[in-house]
């Protein structure tokens, strides 16, 4: 099983992945959050020339972000800074559309948009907006086509991993789940946030907070955008609805999304108490972490990808030393 790590896109991503780098992690992967953060593709282009192994790759791209031509573009670009060391994954949208008020995309966008820009990369004339188009780069302007790179989805579900099965994709999963199997696919990437604790270290430390706050955070933002009630099932669940409905429902979306996988943010400072915090995926000393990711590649997990927060490099290096990275 591979360690890999994820990072919002922000101005000292670069430099913590190549701290990452150093520290014997297999791939970055960089979200695709306008909304909070900045731009993916810069951030992953800047750190290409700062890398020299570590694979990169968008997780995950939003299709109703991009014109797919601009996604294939993008792709060749960083294909040329870091050949050989790019995927490229693709979801459809949790933070990335519900933070600008929108719904998840239908999983038929996705599967069509990822295959148009797959075309688009083969060389292939495709229909995009009524109009046939193609990549019309010349020799110098970008690579050769066709330029192959793997590509791997988001999945939350059965439409998702349908969805996968039918592109023959890798998947992302953010909470794989002790007996799940996910053995029929090429590759699969767990996501993962928490923290490595210090011996005798409360879970609820301001320390911990930082660290596997924000993970555990988003089960919250997660159950309430799905609008079933189930975010009362969470410890404290039924006061966070209340916070969150006495914000006006037209700009409810921008309170409730702030901080996303980076920091805690009003209502969530205001909900996070010990027994949330024993819902972070990542809970236990540096001594019980390898038996605690031995459970991930039992499922069938390829790739665990952990989400440092907080303090970054300590949060990158703990992880790593537990791993016995490097």
């Amino acid at each position: 099983m591979d360690i890999s790590c994820a990072f919002p896109p922000m101005a000292d991503t670069p430099a913590h992945i190549e701290l990452a780098e150093r520290l014997g992690y297999h791939r970055a992967w960089v979200f695709d959050t306008p909304t909070l953060q900045l731009d993916v593709w810069m951030t992953l282009a800047l750190t290409a020339r700062r890398t020299s192994r570590i694979g990169l790759g968008p997780g995950v791209l939003i299709p109703s972000l991009r014109h797919p031509m601009v996604t294939a573009s993008a792709i060749a670009h960083l294909s040329l800074l870091a050949p050989d060391r790019i995927e490229v994954g693709v979801g459809a949208g949790f933070t990335g559309r519900n933070a600008m008020g929108q719904r998840g995309l239908k999983w038929s966008t996705v599967v069509d948009y990822v295959a148009t820009v797959q075309h688009l990369l083969a060389g292939d004339t495709v229909e995009v907006e009524g109009a046939r188009t193609r990549m019309l780069h010349w020799a110098g302007q970008a690579p050769e086509r066709p330029i192959a790179v793997p590509w791997r989805l988001a999945v939350g579900g059965p439409k998702g991993m349908e969805a996968a099965r039918g592109l023959g994709t890798s998947i992302f999963l953010s909470r794989p789940s002790a007996g799940d199997d996910y053995g029929d696919f090429p590759g699969v990437t767990g996501m993962v946030s928490g923290v490595v604790l210090d011996e005798d270290e409360p879970v609820d430390s301001p320390r911990a907070l930082a660290t596997a706050g924000p993970g555990v955070a988003i089960l919250y933002h997660l159950a309430s955008e799905r609008r079933d009630g189930s975010v009362s099932s969470l410890p404290n669940g039924d006061r966070f609805l209340e916070l969150v409905e006495g914000v006006p429902e037209d700009v409810r979306h921008l309170t409730t999304h702030e901080g996303h996988l980076s920091q805690l943010n009003a209502i969530d400072r205001q909900v996070l108490d010990a027994a949330a915090m024993r819902r972070s995926a990542l809970l236990c000393t540096a001594d019980q972490v390898p038996a605690w990711a031995q459970r991930y590649a039992d499922m069938g997990v390829t790739e665990l990808t952990y989400e440092p927060m907080g303090d970054i490099p300590d949060a990158l290096t703990r992880f790593a030393t537990a791993m016995g990275l490097g």
